[in-house]
């Protein structure tokens, strides 16, 4: 593993709100995580883990402290530097946000539209290649209500790793999923992430999947926490 850090996160704060109704959410987060590394972030609902995970997305400029991805820094960032360092991210969520109106190999397409020096028939076959990792070849021409919802989220992992992101961000992947299409679904990103080198952060709840980790960190109350029984029974 290459152990350049590909997220670090110094002394971070973030607040909801302003004035009698601004509330803070998270806490002198620190927090490092290599190039190449699947780190699961757990801990209880509404202690702060999505919002983390959006703030190291770019999904909103971070307030206080330090959060640099890839060595963009977040925080007080611009909309303009935040649409530069999403560049670098393949996003994975509960809800597997694919287009309707679109084919599964379409919606894969829209992966590929942030860079925009790819020809149509480049980003055709890459789409293509990714959806046959995905184990989907002969689901490319589908329309996502004639999917199952375990190709749902094949197509939603294709989409996000297409770009061959550096790093992947994913929201409870497996939330809505069975035991055994919440496996093949973590299953395919680990494998996927360890062939493109890319740094992966789940949010989960599910405990089924901690095996995939190299490291699992404990968020509760908006602070980061390191909780032993939960790692070692990971192992």
């Amino acid at each position: 593993m290459v152990h350049s850090p590909s997220i670090v996160v110094h002394q971070l704060d973030h607040h909801f709100g302003s004035g009698n109704l601004k509330k803070q959410v998270l806490f002198d987060i620190n927090l490092e995580i290599s190039a190449g590394e699947i780190v699961i972030m757990t801990g209880p609902s509404g202690s702060g883990k999505t919002t983390l995970l959006t703030l190291i997305g770019g999904l909103r400029s971070a307030q206080t402290g330090s959060l640099k991805v890839v060595g963009h820094e977040i925080t007080g960032a611009s909309e303009n530097d935040l649409v530069n360092a999403r560049r670098n991210n393949g996003y994975i969520f509960q809800a597997h946000n694919l287009h309707g109106s679109l084919t599964a190999l379409e919606n894969v397409q829209m992966g590929l539209e942030v860079h925009g020096n790819l020809s149509k028939p480049e980003r055709h076959r890459m789409a293509n290649a990714m959806l046959t990792q995905v184990g989907l070849e002969d689901r490319v021409n589908y329309y996502p209500a004639d999917l199952s919802g375990g190709q749902k989220q094949r197509v939603a992992i294709a989409r996000a790793l297409v770009s061959r992101p550096k790093i992947v961000l994913a929201d409870e992947p497996t939330a809505a999923l069975d035991k055994k299409s919440g496996r093949d679904v973590v299953d395919i990103m680990h494998d996927l992430a360890k062939q493109q080198g890319c740094t992966i952060l789940l949010v989960t709840h599910d405990n089924r999947i901690l095996d995939i980790a190299d490291r699992i960190v404990y968020m509760e109350d908006g602070r980061l926490s390191k909780q032993p029984e939960l790692v070692e029974s990971a192992q």
